[in-house]
């Protein structure tokens, strides 16, 4: 298949915590290149527990000449350490936020400055004004931790007046979650670009993993059949991909505005999945 023009699509990292990791995203981060991201993004861990690595990997893709995106958490944060590094990233050369409420380390308490990603984003929009493109986060089947579909999406358009100018989504593998989010949101006047978050399926025990902490959903069928290939990682990568590539289908053609990929810093699965997409240029 061959696109008729340039889709959208963006890639999340995590800070590497060695040097070995370090160099490895280093080749990761440029195989991916080949998909000409409009960014990449770089996750900041619980209570901005991996800010010195996130800030150094942000500062590294910036060097290649390519957009980076630096996460941002606030749960525990004060307003003076905010703006201290909102002011570092700015003279870094960041021109784009993931702005996230994110999660305390355990153990801590529940202090700080910000309660909301909402109260962060309009933080960022006083002190900076439009120095920054936001980015917030969607959840199409509801944030684990809302209280009904209703609360949370009153909670993402609060976000959304607050100042943010586009979304990210959580992962799904169910279509039909991201459109009627979507459509939901606009019938509340929201009408930023929604962007789904796509993961791919390399490991089953992983992704089961990472779906029971984050409340993100593995439909039955899909669960049941990764459980039938047991350890045979070679037909679970190949049925991820199908999946995957088919979910990519059915969001491009439904409108969606662009993709954005977890990618574990892993490169072969997203490659794989653009190629069969024609998004690899």
């Amino acid at each position: 298949m061959t696109s008729t023009s340039r889709f959208p699509v963006s890639i999340e990292f995590f800070p590497p915590k060695t040097p070995e990791g370090v160099e490895k995203l280093r080749i990761v981060r440029h195989q991916l290149y080949a998909l000409k991201p409009e960014f990449c993004s770089v996750t900041f861990g619980a209570g901005g527990s991996t800010q010195e690595g996130t800030f150094s990997t942000v500062r590294d893709i910036l060097s290649e000449g390519v957009n980076a995106a630096s996460h941002f958490s606030c749960i525990g944060a004060t307003r003076e350490r905010v703006r201290g590094q909102l002011a570092t990233l700015k003279a870094m050369g960041v021109k784009r936020l993931v702005a996230l409420r994110g999660d305390l380390p355990s153990g801590y308490g529940t202090g700080g400055e910000f309660h909301y990603a909402s109260d962060l984003v309009a933080f960022i929009r006083a002190e900076m004004s439009d120095d920054f493109h936001i980015e917030v986060a969607a959840y199409p089947e509801i944030h684990p931790q809302a209280r009904s579909p209703e609360s949370d999406l009153k909670a993402f358009a609060v976000k959304v007046e607050a100042g943010a100018n586009s979304a990210i989504t959580q992962y799904f593998y169910n279509s039909d979650a991201y459109f009627r989010f979507v459509e939901d949101a606009d019938a509340l006047g929201v009408q930023i670009p929604v962007v789904p978050g796509i993961m791919p399926i390399a490991s089953s025990s992983q992704l089961m993993r990472f779906s029971d902490a984050c409340g993100a959903e593995i439909p039955r069928w899909i669960r049941l059949r990764l459980q039938g290939f047991g350890d045979d990682t070679a037909s679970i990568k190949a049925f991820g991909l199908d999946v995957v590539t088919d979910l990519c289908e059915q969001l491009r053609a439904g409108g969606a505005p662009g993709l954005h990929f977890y990618s574990m810093n892993q490169s072969a699965a997203a490659l794989e999945i653009c190629q069969r997409l024609g998004l690899v240029a």
